[in-house]
């Protein structure tokens, strides 16, 4: 496919806009999808703000960023099973393939991160993203969706697949009590994943999000500017034993400390959410004593199959409810500021490429 296309083009931190430009070309083991949907991630306003250039993100000017997408095949390269017109979904992470890490199905950690020559990529973050209406991606950061799940939905898999590996590293105990800090789209994704894999849910926010949260299905809802302590209140709720595990996605310094004395003996928790500085402060004592195990989570390694056949089953239905606002791709500005501002109630914010 020759031609141009509508891209979202950042030229300098805070400096962005679409702009026509090539049509990339797929390369062996690579193929070109038209992108349909795309979900404005958290981390997104960082990128575009210039705010993670301590991480390489993203590594030149002008960049396309954005890696939370749906879309369908119209061209391959050589040697892809991938066929044109399969719906896919994407995600960030693609490993080189070939060190200790991505041989051991870790590919999110792979060893060669940054490595363009050993076949690494960041998409959106150190590699070309999805704002725009065609890119080629690596075969193996796509996954084929069902024709029951809408590109839409698809948008969701990343942040659904992140918040479900925070719970595969922690475990979630059937008929146990699942904490989850922050009701952001990470957070609600890990209490719908948590409920449907047997636990009771305890969402701890406040305002709008916390309320949201409660319409999605959380069992109890903990607003921490209405209570003396949070902590007190989850051992209240777990009649004084605390949460088989807590999944941090508030991204603060109480909230890392908090998570971790939630927890009860023996429990788990995992952060999801990067600190702004390694400066942070948990509760090391606590967490030595009652022989907590704590978990660092970085994206969603071999989870986009478990999260499209969970969407296919319904078991996580709800999850599309978390999409409030739709936006054409021209009117990116006005997404970024709905979705920033959380204006309307804004959770997760589409925007779609092409018109229709």
């Amino acid at each position: 496919m020759n031609g141009k296309m509508k891209a979202v083009v950042i030229k300098s931190p805070q400096e962005f806009g679409v702009e026509f430009i090539d049509i990339p070309k797929p390369e062996r083991g690579e193929v070109l999808v038209a992108v349909k949907s795309i979900a404005i991630c958290g981390s997104d306003p960082g990128i575009f703000g210039g705010k993670v250039l301590a991480n390489g993100w993203p590594p030149y000017y002008p960049f396309v960023a954005g890696h939370e997408f749906a879309g369908e095949v119209v061209e391959v390269g050589e040697d892809v099973t991938l066929k044109i017109g399969d719906r896919v979904s994407g995600e960030a992470h693609c490993g080189c393939g070939i060190c200790y890490n991505c041989k051991s199905g870790k590919y999110n950690l792979c060893l060669n991160y940054g490595n363009k020559e050993a076949g690494h990529k960041h998409y959106g973050h150190n590699t070309k993203g999805c704002y725009a209406q065609y890119q080629v991606y690596d075969q193996k950061s796509l996954t084929i969706m069902d024709k029951k799940i809408t590109y839409d939905e698809g948008t969701l898999v990343d942040t659904a697949g992140t918040a479900y590996h925070a719970l595969e590293l922690s475990g979630v105990k059937p008929g146990g009590v699942t904490v989850i800090i922050g009701p952001g789209p990470m957070g609600i994704s890990a209490m719908v994943l948590a409920k449907a894999m047997g636990s009771a849910t305890i969402m701890i926010g406040r305002r709008e999000r916390l309320a949201f949260a409660g319409k999605m299905g959380a069992d109890f809802l903990i607003d921490y500017e209405n209570v003396n302590d949070p902590i007190d209140e989850v051992f209240k709720l777990t009649n004084g034993i605390g949460a088989d595990q807590v999944i941090e996605a508030a991204g603060n310094t109480t909230a890392l400390l908090q998570s971790v004395r939630m927890a009860r003996k023996g429990g788990h928790v995992s952060f999801i959410s990067i600190p702004v500085t390694d400066e942070q402060v948990i509760a090391v004592k606590y967490l030595v004593m009652n022989q907590i195990t704590l978990h660092g989570t970085r994206a969603n390694p071999n989870c986009s199959q478990i999260i499209l056949n969970m969407m296919k089953n319904g078991s996580i239905s709800e999850l599309k409810n978390m999409i409030t606002h739709t936006f054409n791709i021209d009117d990116i500005k006005e997404a970024f500021d709905t979705f920033i501002q959380r204006k309307d109630g804004a959770v997760k914010v589409i925007v779609h490429p092409f018109d229709s």
